[in-house]
């Protein structure tokens, strides 16, 4: 794993872009191996990955590709927080650069996204690998009113940082939070700018969900698919709580869970190491 921002490979990977279908497309490169195309989060951008995880998910033979979701970021185009409109990206990103067997990623509201892709690009992604998301569906558990104050702030403190992505309760889970602020700033030039927060507070408005992702199709495609599919999460996921998942329990076929214990919404950031061998480990051994 990289341990500091001179020779960090996601910390200094150049930005390219792509056209695709009228817009222009930013992601970025690392690695070398089978392709790992990533979706981000809520707010997410180019910049919000830790370069620790994305680091070492390379240093494990992997071709890990991040990109700016249409609009948002340092891409062009008209934004929309549709996960059905959102799909379109990393799809035609993984055509427009002739990705061979890719898998999928995504985290949170890329994890829905991802969860999408499969349904909409059949055989396309040979697997997916999700992190603090939810399942298709109406939910056993809502996310914590928590999350929808913080999320709709302009800005949030290190603290509420803490409180969105990690464990307050917990020592270690705080002092991850601080080591991942730290390696978060470690990129310098060309970074990517942050969603506006009036765009992203627009698409909370309606408050927590019995169904946050009503997708009845993906939910019966997850019950018939060959697709391998893990989700790793934390047991306080103040968005969307791991219980969701354990509720499917004997109805998804390929579905494999891995839950980091005192963590929360980022737990591939709490634990970056072992999470992305987990990945890498879950990617070369399933098919």
């Amino acid at each position: 794993m990289s341990s500091s921002p001179q020779t960090s490979l996601a910390a200094n990977a150049p930005t390219q872009y792509v056209e695709l279908n009228g817009r222009r497309l930013a992601y970025r490169s690392i690695g070398s191996g089978k392709p790992l195309l990533l979706c981000t989060r809520f707010r997410g951008t180019l910049d919000t990955w830790d370069p620790a995880f994305l680091d070492e998910l390379a240093a494990q033979g992997l071709r890990v590709i991040t990109f700016d979701y249409t609009g948002l970021g340092l891409s062009g185009g008209t934004p929309n927080y549709s996960p059905m409109e959102l799909v379109r990206d990393p799809i035609e990103l993984a055509g427009a650069l002739q990705l061979e067997s890719p898998a999928i990623g995504g985290w949170s509201l890329g994890g829905i996204v991802a969860q999408i892709a499969l349904a909409a690009a059949p055989g396309r992604f040979t697997h997916a690998a999700l992190m603090g998301t939810t399942p298709p569906g109406p939910i056993v558990k809502r996310a914590e009113p928590l999350f929808a104050q913080l999320a709709t702030k302009p800005v949030n403190d290190a603290e509420e940082q803490v409180a969105l992505f990690f464990e307050p309760a917990s020592e270690a889970s705080r002092a991850a939070a601080a080591a991942t602020q730290q390696r978060l700033a470690w990129r310098s030039a060309e970074r990517s700018p942050d969603v506006p927060w009036e765009f992203a507070a627009a698409a909370l408005a309606a408050g927590p969900k019995e169904a946050p992702f009503p997708a009845p199709q993906v939910l019966e495609m997850l019950k018939k698919t060959r697709v391998p599919v893990l989700h790793i999460g934390g047991d306080h996921d103040i968005v969307f709580p791991v219980e969701n998942w354990y509720a499917l329990n004997g109805q998804l076929p390929t579905l494999q869970l891995l839950t980091y214990p005192q963590a929360g919404h980022g737990p591939q950031h709490q634990y970056p190491v072992a999470a992305a061998r987990y990945i890498a480990a879950f990617l070369a051994t399933t098919a």
